[in-house]
């Protein structure tokens, strides 16, 4: 039931585009020495919902009117940077830096999941 309230399924979408991005910014890392590795990021998330299309109204029964985010998986590019000899562009410390802004990202998703938990509790008067 819980499911199908828009930003539920929104918030969960956020934590999972900042679980993905977390787990390509531990292959770039991993792939630090690699040479002629490149860096890659994934698209931010307001850019991968966007690419799904606009959020449509969707009609569920007379009278009754949700949103219906859809969003694909988001796109792998190329995070650029400068290469070193061997030709790698990853950077350990720009990988750390862009760990600690989807730690964040992922902390905003589960805040906005706990606040739509809290209005649903007191709606419902507990």
């Amino acid at each position: 039931m819980y499911q199908s309230i828009a930003l539920f399924r929104t918030s969960a979408a956020m934590a999972q585009h900042a679980g993905d991005a977390q787990a390509q910014i531990t292959r770039n890392i991993a792939n630090a020495d690699t040479p002629g590795y490149r860096a890659q990021r994934l698209t931010n998330f307001s850019a991968t919902l966007q690419s799904a299309g606009p959020t449509q109204m969707k009609a569920t029964r007379a009278g009754h009117l949700t949103a219906s985010p859809t969003v694909q998986a988001a796109k792998v590019k190329d995070g650029g940077g400068e290469p070193s000899p061997n030709g790698n562009t990853v950077s350990v410390e720009d990988e750390l830096l862009a760990s600690v802004r989807v730690g964040s990202d992922h902390k905003r998703a589960l805040a906005i999941y706990r606040h739509t938990m809290n209005v649903l509790r007191s709606s419902l008067g507990r």
